[in-house]
């Protein structure tokens, strides 16, 4: 496992004895068990329950027991012991919407508004060279993992050209791969590309070729590094979607059991044409040809109107809220109402960054900006973003039975928080004290699959420090090629 790892027999039930009677039968494991990995003396989160002072046993790729620490490791003798002290183990957060390759694009695709609005003389993209947009999909991963996250979505077309390097990482993989029909609608759109659009033509031999895509990466990869890779179909756009691939991607979904996914409502400009060319608004058009479900995980929803809220509401769409994107373009998305609705909410990230530890600050108090109940400040409560971040991103991804909560007969897909931290001593409630104000540096190791790929501090599934010199020097080769940026900055008092 790690050349870390030690082992401990010690004892000390504490306050264990009053966890297991909240919750009795949790304690599962059998003398003369396989090796395990145990937590000693330990935190347990889940979003409605956590258990001080306890200890939870791994063994293989599943949790096996939660219980008192001493009877646990009474029960696995031989077990690798992680001193739990002043630790919490948290259910792995679930990135349900990300972008990989924009991680070139951190520090810049934040401030320019959605289209990018900066005239760049050069789009930093095409300087890449050989490997290189491997190399940024790689970086965004070892974030992702410094970050908490276990189960990460990549939406993107062309998937294949570094699923390799990803299936590494040790993460657990959602390959959406994303294929369009339009052959002259530039997607996404921006108010100018609007003005300019013209009535949408699709192409067989094009959704052809992007259904091929999605077959020939689910065979290649589904089901891959023990189950830990999935391969999901994705139409990118609904502006660049026909109804005959819409009607091709849900087919696919059906067929092999999937989740599938599409961007929804993210621009202003993205409902104008749909309403435009389809009379129709983009919720409205992909419920008239069987788009919308419970296995949709539709990202963003910024712009959707009480209409299209109902429609995904009344067929139980998810809604993928990339939180943290939304208010760097300036938008709240109307997260109560979709709630009210009926729509299951998981989160993302977007572009250029890959923290949904940070994520889940941000959702929770854009939320509370968007609420107008009598008590705003009231909801959403941290725990209900934690879920979001976890049981919310398990249905996403089609996998409630087996990620999202630390229960017995689920996953391993952990992380541990050093707790013992200025900002987060004293905590009347710990949940509450690291959403509001713990940083992703607290989280010392993480666990995907019963595996260790980031054990006290050391990610030990790639050469981080290789990774980033790499992606520095790449970086500053192209940005300087690019050359400097005009911000446009506040008039400032003289």
């Amino acid at each position: 496992m790690s050349d870390i790892t030690r082992r401990e027999l010690l004892g000390g039930a504490g306050a264990a004895a009053a966890a297991l009677a909240v919750n009795p039968g949790i304690l599962l494991a059998q003398p003369n068990a396989p090796r395990a990995i145990v937590f000693r003396n330990t935190t347990v989160v889940n979003p409605d329950l956590v258990q001080n002072d306890v200890a939870l046993a791994v063994v293989g790729d599943k949790i096996a027991a939660i219980g008192p620490s001493d009877q646990i490791l009474k029960n696995y003798p031989d077990a690798d012991v992680y001193d739990g002290r002043n630790k919490a183990l948290f259910p792995g957060l679930i990135n349900c919407h990300a972008h990989l390759t924009a991680t070139l694009q951190r520090g810049f695709n934040e401030d320019f508004g959605f289209p990018n609005s900066a005239k760049l003389p050069v789009q930093p993209g095409s300087l890449l060279r050989g490997e290189e947009a491997t190399l940024m999909t790689v970086i965004g991963a070892l974030e992702a993992i410094r970050t908490g996250t276990t189960t990460f979505v990549e939406n993107a077309g062309g998937i294949s050209r570094y699923a390799a390097a990803l299936s590494k990482t040790g993460l657990r993989w959602v390959f959406a791969e994303s294929i369009r029909d339009s052959e002259n609608v530039p997607g996404p759109l921006s108010p100018e590309g609007l003005a300019k659009s013209e009535t949408p033509r699709f192409s067989q031999k094009l959704r052809e070729e992007g259904m091929q895509r999605i077959n020939d990466l689910f065979t290649a990869w589904h089901g891959k590094n023990n189950g830990r890779i999935s391969v999901f179909p994705a139409a990118a756009l609904t502006e660049t979607s026909s109804p005959e691939l819409l009607r091709d991607v849900r087919a696919f979904a059906d067929k092999h059991n999937l989740g599938y996914t599409i961007h929804l409502n993210q621009s202003v400009a993205e409902w104008e044409f749909m309403v435009k060319f389809h009379k129709l608004r983009p919720a409205a058009f992909l419920d008239r040809h069987g788009f919308l479900g419970p296995r949709l995980f539709a990202a963003h929803a910024r712009y959707v109107d009480a209409s299209e809220i109902a429609l995904l509401g009344k067929t139980r769409t998810i809604i993928s809220h990339q939180a943290n994107m939304a208010a760097n373009r300036g938008v709240i998305p109307p997260i109560p109402a979709l709630r009210e609705a009926g729509c299951p909410i998981a989160l993302g990230t977007d572009n250029n960054t890959n923290d949904v530890f940070e994520v889940m600050r941000i959702a929770l108090l854009t939320e509370r900006i968007r609420r107008t109940d009598p008590f705003p400040g009231v909801r959403p409560q941290p725990e209900d973003i934690l879920a979001d971040a976890t049981e919310g991103g398990s249905r996403a991804v089609n996998m409630q039975a087996t990620v999202g909560s630390l229960e017995v007969g689920k996953k391993a897909d952990l992380f541990v928080l050093d707790t013992l931290k200025p900002y987060l001593v004293p905590a009347g409630r710990l949940v509450s004290a690291v959403v509001h104000g713990g940083h992703p540096s607290d989280i010392e190791s993480v666990m995907i699959d019963g595996e260790f790929v980031m054990r006290g501090n050391k990610v030990l599934t790639m050469d981080e420090g290789a990774i980033i010199r790499e992606a520095d020097a790449v970086s500053k080769r192209i940005w300087n090629k690019v050359g400097p940026v005009n911000i446009p900055r506040l008039p400032r008092p003289k």
